[in-house]
Formats: C-alpha cells, sequence, structure tokens
C-alpha cells in the first residue's frame, strides 16, 4: 500500500514539473553579454536547403516530427504569431528528414521552438508546444535586449 500511495506522489510531482516546463522559453548559450558572440544558428546555404526565408525581425524556427501532435498545436500557434507579428516568419523542419540541423542545433525533442534574431543567431528557445502568450514574450524579451 504503501508503495502505491508513494508511486502516486511521485507521479504527481512528475507531472507538476513537467508541465511548468514544457513550453517555456529559456535563455540560449551566447546571449550573455560576458559570453562570445553567437554564431548564426542558421547560414545561408541551410536556409536554402530548407526552402525557406528567414524573417527581417524575427524566425520562430520549428522542429517537428510526423506523428507529433503537439507539433500540431504549434504549428497553428507559431503561424498566429508570425501572422501578427510584422517581421517575423515561421518556418517549420521536419526533424526526420534535416538529422544534421537537428544534431548541429541540440534538438533533443519535439517540438522544439528556436527564436532566431534577424541575423540568424539563437535568442531563446522552448522544448514542447508554448502558448501565444509564451512566444509573444520571447519575441517581446528580444526586442528589449535589441533596444538596449
Amino acid at each position: 500500500m504503501w508503495i502505491v500511495l508513494g508511486a502516486l506522489a511521485l507521479t504527481a510531482v512528475l507531472a507538476v514539473w513537467h508541465r511548468s516546463v514544457d513550453g517555456r522559453f529559456s535563455e540560449a548559450i551566447g546571449t550573455h553579454p560576458e559570453e562570445k558572440a553567437v554564431e548564426p544558428a542558421i547560414d545561408p546555404q541551410t536556409w536554402a536547403a530548407l526552402g525557406a526565408e528567414p524573417g527581417e525581425r524575427a524566425t520562430l524556427l520549428q522542429f517537428s516530427s510526423a506523428f507529433c501532435a503537439p507539433c500540431r498545436a504549434t504549428r497553428v500557434t507559431l503561424g498566429e504569431v508570425a501572422g501578427l507579428v510584422p517581421g517575423v516568419a515561421h518556418v517549420e523542419v521536419d526533424a526526420e528528414q534535416h538529422l544534421d540541423l537537428v544534431r548541429r542545433l541540440n534538438v533533443m525533442r519535439t517540438p522544439t521552438t528556436l527564436v532566431l534574431d534577424a541575423d540568424g543567431a539563437e535568442t531563446t528557445r522552448a522544448s514542447g508546444a508554448p502558448t501565444r502568450d509564451q512566444v509573444l514574450g520571447a519575441l517581446s524579451q528580444m526586442s528589449d535586449t535589441e533596444s538596449r
């Protein structure tokens, strides 16, 4: 009986933790002033291979897979935000078709969303399905750091 109660308690704690971190944007490596400048995550040749164009201000780069239900919700959310915010593009990448890029950018799960600045440098990323407000907040923070 105690084992079952312990397992249920552990499951509840893990579920709360997962829910609190899923879809949240975290700082990208190299965004602190004391760290060296960040190289572009995506170079012109990679954009050409993806058949996509970056946004003038920012790009929401989504890594997805075929049977990922949260990926579909993320596609809708990011597409909506890209339509609302001028200069922001949404580019979806099939992770299975671009394994070299997945490895290079250290994408561990789908969906993963990278927010790239106008130069193609990663400013933040989210693993899981972010909400519309989380995406808008990440873009807002990017604007705040650009204006400093």
